[in-house]
């Protein structure tokens, strides 16, 4: 073998190499082990925690609700090893919960829905009342509406008449719960309850808390209150992080940061002699309906029920990241060999790496996909970006590759359709960049979806439809200051995008230098 073969052979295997260390320490950073102080273990247990009864496929739209009483008997069997207490906030379904809460040794805050509807919140007042009169033991507290007032579906003078019906007919202390700052819009409802029941969620805040100054803005206003309403007592009644999720401002959801907040706030609560409610014990993946992907993970253990180990041993953002990383060492590997060999000399530095940038963004894009997609129309989404990006991985290595065969073929075919694959990425930067734009608050950023289109045909213009290029390079260039300016310069994922943005507008510019398509 010639001595300039040889060499152009190790600096493809050098790449090659390269490539997957990248890829390793892709896939090992996201989910490398982080320990934490523990606040749970066997002879301690926290005071309390919202549980909500239903399974990962499961909704309290469905109708007709079926809750299993089998199923409630398993959770509370899992939540009475790490609690002395659940709030619920429905009475709805849950009529055998007090026995198996007196079985397993946990008591009980039950929640009374209160919605527009006084049929149906009448129902839920009834229940509230009999399950307090015939079980004093297991339930301490009876919680009348929970944010009603912020949904605006009574008013505070409904609200009361209702706190007082319960009153009057049980001996347990009566509440009401409520995002904190409508306890100080509505301060009419204190002299009503026995105690008040705040939320205190620094990721939901209009000023959202970044990880590292939540717990001092948890503190802050529960200092607050305590001054304010003195001598009614304080129950923060909602409080956590969220796992997974798009950032809002400097609040990151992830498991790592999950666990830093829990384990903060609880060590904080018992120092301090706070009574506190975590939100929540399981992930309950129906509220990504309404809340994004990010509704979806509040939970200690996840759908399956599984320890997210957000309150005791080690914690990692991705537990399955050795999964991920074999799943992409073998896509790496088939691209590799798929593309064989490349031509000429810099062709075998490059051809690897790049290889291995498509490989991660497609993993990074499907597992994001896995926790965002809700309904057919997102998982067909997804799976039309995945493909895309495998289209164009596969159009850039055989470019750079010397074909023959079967192989020339395939590349002949994409390259006269090389136009198509700019449009369509630019079409899906602008349609993501103006959802991001006009309705952000529950979508989660889509860059590692268009970071590969965007390297590939900035560094490999394409001539394509020039009124249309124009049009997506306007919106999306347009797009850039807007987004940033809505989740500002402390959003890493919101400059992360920015920055795909705006090579993927780069790419559609130089796309405009070149010369126009053929239509066909």
């Amino acid at each position: 073998m010639p001595a300039i073969q040889r060499f152009s052979l190790l600096a493809y295997l050098l790449s090659t190499l390269l490539g997957l260390i990248l890829l390793t320490g892709l896939w090992y950073g996201l989910g490398k082990p982080v320990k934490l102080p523990d606040v749970a273990s066997a002879s301690h247990k926290m005071q309390c925690a919202s549980y909500t009864p239903f399974g990962k496929d499961q909704s309290p739209f469905q109708k007709p609700l079926r809750i299993s009483n089998e199923r409630m008997d398993i959770d509370l069997g899992i939540l009475a090893e790490r609690f002395d207490c659940l709030r619920t906030y429905s009475v709805t379904g849950l009529e055998a919960l007090p026995d198996l809460a007196r079985k397993h040794g946990l008591t009980l805050m039950i929640g009374a829905w209160v919605s527009r509807s006084p049929v149906e919140t009448q129902i839920e007042i009834k229940g509230a009342i009999k399950a307090a009169n015939a079980n004093p033991d297991i339930v301490k507290a009876v919680i009348v509406g929970n944010e009603t007032l912020l949904r605006k579906e009574v008013t505070s003078k409904q609200l009361v008449k209702l706190i007082n019906q319960v009153k009057s007919q049980i001996k347990q202390p009566v509440t009401y719960a409520d995002v904190w700052e409508f306890w100080l819009k509505h301060p009419e409802i204190a002299p009503a309850v026995d105690f008040l029941t705040i939320h205190l969620l620094p990721y939901w805040e209009d000023d959202p808390a970044g990880i590292d100054t939540a717990l001092a803005q948890v503190a802050k206003v529960r200092n607050l209150f305590a001054k304010k309403f003195a001598p009614k007592d304080i129950l923060i009644g909602e409080t956590g992080w969220p796992s997974e999720g798009r950032q809002r401002e400097t609040a990151l959801p992830s498991r790592v940061n999950q666990a830093r907040f829990m384990r903060g706030f609880v060590t904080m609560a018992e120092e301090n002699g706070w009574r506190y409610n975590l939100i929540e014990a399981f992930d309950q993946p129906w509220k990504r309906t309404s809340e994004g992907a990010v509704g979806g993970y509040w939970g200690l253990y996840d759908a399956d029920r599984n320890d997210k180990s957000v309150l005791a041993g080690s914690v990692s953002n991705l537990p399955g990241w050795p999964i991920w990383l074999g799943v992409s060492a073998l896509l790496y590997g088939a691209i590799l060999l798929f593309a064989w060999r490349p031509q000429p000399m810099r062709h075998n530095l490059l051809q690897p790496l790049l290889a291995a940038v498509g490989v991660g963004c497609m993993g990074l894009w499907a597992e994001q996909s896995l926790i965002t997609s809700r309904y057919i129309g997102e998982w067909l989404w997804a799976g039309a970006l995945l493909a895309l990006n495998m289209i164009v991985l596969m159009h850039i290595s055989l470019a750079m590759s010397d074909c023959n065969t079967w192989r020339k073929a395939l590349f002949d075919w994409l390259d006269r359709r090389r136009h198509w694959w700019l449009i369509a990425s630019g079409f899906a930067g602008a349609v993501m960049m103006l959802a991001l734009v006009t309705d952000a608050r529950y979508r989660s950023f889509p860059s590692p979806a268009l970071l590969l289109p965007a390297l590939v045909y900035l560094w490999r213009p394409v001539a394509s439809f020039r009124r249309e290029t124009l049009v997506l390079l306007l919106l999306i260039a347009a797009g850039i200051p807007l987004q940033l300016f809505e989740e500002t310069l402390g959003n890493v994922q919101a400059i992360g995008w920015a920055m795909v943005s705006a090579l993927l507008a780069a790419a559609l510019w130089r796309s405009l230098q070149q010369r126009p398509a053929s239509p066909s």
